[in-house]
């Protein structure tokens, strides 16, 4: 029964982190590529994870960890990723709502206008 629920849990995850790879060749442009980067490869490696925890004995707590370091940071870094290309020039953006961000960053130079040395 064990050999069912982590062969079920890894294939499923591989699966995700398959289909993250497949997202972000296929998808059209940043924003969606990084979605699937971040969000199909987290659950991918969490099912794969649990896998691993339900097989293994002695490397939980590691595994465990790794999962947590994952979680962490996958977010973070496709924040900044989605940050860094908001401000780059070149990258066409649509937006069917109402810019927010363009409003913050404009208060925040005006707040700091930028210094000539």
């Amino acid at each position: 029964m064990t050999d069912l629920v982590v062969g079920s849990l890894a294939i499923a995850g591989g699966a995700f982190v398959l289909l993250a790879g497949i997202g972000v060749l296929r998808f059209s442009d940043l924003y969606a590529r990084m979605h699937a980067a971040t969000k199909a490869s987290t659950l991918g490696t969490a099912l794969v994870t649990g896998a691993g925890v339900v097989a293994l004995d002695d490397g939980r707590p590691k595994l465990v960890l790794a999962a947590v370091v994952i979680f962490i940071t996958a977010p973070v870094a496709s924040h900044f990723v989605g940050r860094a290309a908001y401000r780059a020039e070149g990258i066409e953006i649509r937006l069917d709502a109402e810019d927010d961000l363009a409003t913050l960053i404009d208060e925040g130079e005006a707040d700091h206008p930028p210094t000539t040395a």
